[in-house]
């Protein structure tokens, strides 16, 4: 094995750990505990990430990487705005019922509980979490709607309202808090909010081209 190939084998394996021991324990997670499920020692946590918070920033983007490029695969390149939305709103319900739904949702709540305790790791992980979200509001930017086309400016602001539906929805599904909201009841919910959201900000865009009053 190259030296290459030891040192990504040793970063697969920090992150696996992390995964677990701060899914369950968050701000309390121990480097110590880590690095053992890795058969590590602490000294490969600094040497790969830096720090803790370092190995916690890039468990994040491991974590979301895949989800958005999933995201990519499942929206059709030509579709309009409201049908793009409509596809993103049934891929993120179906991954609702995935296997790994339950702890994907602990780590949600275990990162917000580690950004509340440590404000500079909160600036860390929002940073990591709206990199990859770059990737949706490239994917929604330049689509036909209304008799327009979406501007990243706009598509930047419907992310982040689509961020909080489908965090709040999805939650509810894992819960058990939203019956009834199948796959049809997130695609036209996702759609009503992309059709009646006002997509321009008036105060730095008010000249965009797609409003969606």
């Amino acid at each position: 094995m190259t030296r290459a190939e030891t040192k990504e084998r040793n970063r697969r394996a920090l992150l696996d750990a992390a995964f677990q021991v701060v899914s369950r324990d968050g701000y309390r997670a121990r480097l110590e505990e880590i690095a053992e499920r890795a058969g590590l020692t602490t000294g490969a946590v600094y040497s790969l990430f830096g720090s803790k918070s370092g190995l916690v920033t890039a468990l994040v983007t491991d974590h979301l990487r895949p989800h958005y490029q999933e995201i990519e695969q499942a929206v059709p390149a030509g579709a309009d705005l409201l049908e793009a939305v409509e596809a993103f709103a049934r891929y993120y319900r179906r991954s609702c019922d995935s296997p790994d739904a339950l702890p994907a949702m602990s780590l949600q709540i275990t990162l917000l509980d580690m950004a509340l305790h440590d404000p500079e790791l909160g600036s860390r992980i929002a940073e990591s979490v709206l990199a990859q979200e770059s990737h949706l509001i490239a994917l929604f930017t330049g689509r036909a709607h209304k008799g327009g086309v979406v501007t990243s400016h706009q598509s930047q602001r419907l992310v982040t309202a689509l961020r909080a539906l489908f965090v709040g929805l999805g939650q509810g599904v894992v819960l058990g808090l939203a019956r009834g909201a199948d796959e049809q009841y997130f695609a036209d919910t996702a759609r009503a909010l992309a059709s009646s959201v006002t997509l321009v900000d008036r105060d730095a865009d008010a000249s965009a081209p797609c409003d969606a009053d």
